[in-house]
């Protein structure tokens, strides 16, 4: 992270009933995050995923996901998700110019997109990293799982414990890199 995004995004943010109320009046900008793991070739071999608890209060599948902040960069928001959640030593290979492979609109309105978030309309940029470090989750993430890409197309599938859609982000990942 720069030190003018240290400074600048510091604060930036709003108080709980202020972030409330934004998110029922404006759409908020989000970066998506599908982390994976290369062979030598940088075919994807593994996706990681997370597990935590949804605003719902059920038990979930997640990617890494968040707000992009006033004065940070889509790549700053990238490096910034990835060390919140999979912590420090993860070693991401974020491009200089991060191109999202789809943007994902979700809706608080169940049925207008295929992604639904129930407590706002965020519009999110969605990013394959691969990962070359060592992980661990962090905060509020109770577990990091790495899933072979036949497990996760299989049938039964952990991508059924993801809510909101990002099942089929996760699908639509795999396909942009040839791993589908």
């Amino acid at each position: 992270m720069s030190s003018r995004t240290a400074v600048d995004s510091e604060g930036s943010w709003f108080e709980p009933e202020q972030v409330s109320e934004l998110r029922r009046r404006l759409p908020i900008p989000y970066v998506d995050i599908v982390p994976v793991r290369t062979d030598v070739d940088g075919s994807v071999e593994e996706v990681g995923l997370l597990l935590r608890a949804s605003g719902s209060g059920r038990i979930v599948r997640a990617i890494v996901s968040g707000r992009v902040l006033v004065h940070e960069t889509i790549r700053e928001a990238i490096a910034r998700h990835i060390d919140k959640d999979l912590g420090p030593m993860a070693m991401p290979r974020i491009p200089v110019s991060p191109v999202p492979f789809t943007v994902a609109e979700y809706f608080p309105t169940p049925g207008v997109s295929p992604f639904h978030d129930p407590r706002q309309h965020a519009i999110s940029l969605a990013y394959v990293v691969p990962i070359d470090g060592e992980t661990a989750p962090q905060e509020d993430a109770l577990e990091l799982a790495w899933y072979g890409v036949d497990e996760l197309l299989a049938e039964s599938s952990p991508l059924e414990e993801m809510d909101g859609g990002r099942d089929l982000l996760i699908r639509r990942a795999l396909a942009h890199v040839g791993a589908a």
